[in-house]
């Protein structure tokens, strides 16, 4: 579950991306679900375009893809929406304040206060 600003933070990242795929007349089929799988593996998170042909919902298609593949819904603005997927092994997009903790290189020769030590003057 997406928290607010995990949320507002992959609609900024969406906010730049161009729909990769499209769903049409059929509307959502296996093969099309299998394929979107791989693209959030891929990218971890997809736009994704509805043709007005196609008769379908927005918001209710990109819940009902999201409980198929076990994805997280970000948004929908009229024919299209976004969704998201995180990639366990190998994560591409990482939210703020979760960055990896550094370890700080430490100085022998200075004290916490950056004081030169007894040791470092003989």
């Amino acid at each position: 579950m997406l928290k607010g600003k995990q949320r507002a933070y992959l609609r900024s990242i969406a906010n730049t991306l161009k729909p990769i795929t499209q769903i049409g007349k059929e509307g959502v089929t296996e093969s099309f679900l299998e394929q979107l799988d791989d693209m959030l593996r891929t990218k971890e998170i997809v736009k994704v375009t509805i043709l007005e042909s196609a008769g379908l919902d927005a918001k209710e298609t990109a819940n009902y893809i999201c409980e198929k593949l076990r994805a997280e819904f970000v948004q929908s603005i009229g024919y299209k929406f976004t969704i998201y997927k995180k990639n366990i092994k190998n994560p591409k997009i990482i939210f703020p304040g979760h960055e990896m903790a550094k370890a700080k290189k430490r100085d022998n020769n200075t004290t916490k206060k950056g004081k030169p030590t007894k040791r470092s003057s003989r």
